[in-house]
């Protein structure tokens, strides 16, 4: 998949410390195995916190999450029906976070285009932010955020490794049925031209070789500019590097180097 965009650091080789803040009203609890493993790519998790009514019977779900992982539940009464306390509560304890310098980061937790402006305002303050919600996310909260991961290729990963351990214990048959519920996304002709578009636009920005070769990882970069919800999940594929390989049509890979010094290099067919 494409490299996470890069943190600003003041403790050399230091991991990144990152504040995870996350929605209770606008966020399941059956994806935050996926969720936490996928905010340990970025940094540390130094604050995990989860806003909501708890004595509400539907947030129950949430009560083995919160043990399981140590996360913090913030109780936000619903003081007036109709108003989303939780909300102001989340955007104010960001804001205290900030102001702290501790951090370098926010992982903000929700499907709710209310916290546009708060991605928007920690970018400003030249912290970054990740952004985690289901894809019915509104686009203007997509794009506030450095790096947006949809929750259901989180869940859908979790349910593939565990159709792999179901298939590896002898039990056959099972990691087909998961997949199946897990889904992929449509195979259109129209979403493959959006594809081939975006990923020849991509390699255009980060070609500096007359032969038209792009290092992948440069391309990777570009496309987390472009757009910030791009991930090779999202179209059945863990690595960047398997996506350009399963459109051999397209493009073109080579491998450069040796040992440890390998490097991936891809250009478009024209």
């Amino acid at each position: 998949m494409s490299s996470p965009p890069a943190l600003p650091r003041d403790r050399a080789g230091d991991q990144p410390h990152l504040a995870v803040l996350i929605d209770a009203d606008n966020a399941q609890p059956a994806v935050i195995d996926g969720l936490l493993a996928e905010v340990a790519r970025y940094g540390v998790a130094s604050v995990k916190r989860i806003y909501g009514d708890f004595t509400s019977q539907r947030l129950a779900g949430w009560k083995q999450a919160l043990l399981k992982h140590s996360i913090h539940p913030v109780q936000q009464f619903a003081y007036t029906s109709g108003k989303n306390a939780t909300d102001s509560s989340l955007i104010i304890d960001a804001m205290d976070l900030m102001y702290t310098g501790r951090f370098d980061g926010f992982c903000l937790v929700s499907s709710d285009s209310d916290f546009t402006r708060l991605a928007q305002r920690l970018r400003e303050a030249g912290l970054i932010v990740y952004g985690f919600g289901e894809r019915k996310t509104p686009d203007p909260f997509v794009q506030a955020c450095d790096k947006f991961v949809y929750t259901e290729v989180l869940r859908r990963d979790e349910l593939a490794d565990a159709a792999e351990a179901a298939e590896k214990a002898g039990k056959p048959g099972r990691r087909g049925a998961t997949t199946r519920k897990a889904g992929k996304p449509a195979d259109s002709v129209p979403a493959r031209r959006g594809l081939r578009k975006l990923l020849d636009q991509a390699i255009e920005e980060a070609d500096d070789d007359e032969d038209g070769w792009v290092q992948l990882g440069s391309v990777g970069t570009y496309l987390g500019k472009l757009r910030s919800d791009f991930d090779p999940r999202l179209y059945g594929h863990k690595k960047l590097s398997d996506l350009f390989r399963a459109h051999p049509d397209w493009f073109e890979l080579q491998e450069r180097g040796s040992g440890g010094n390998k490097a991936v290099y891809v250009r478009s067919k024209r």
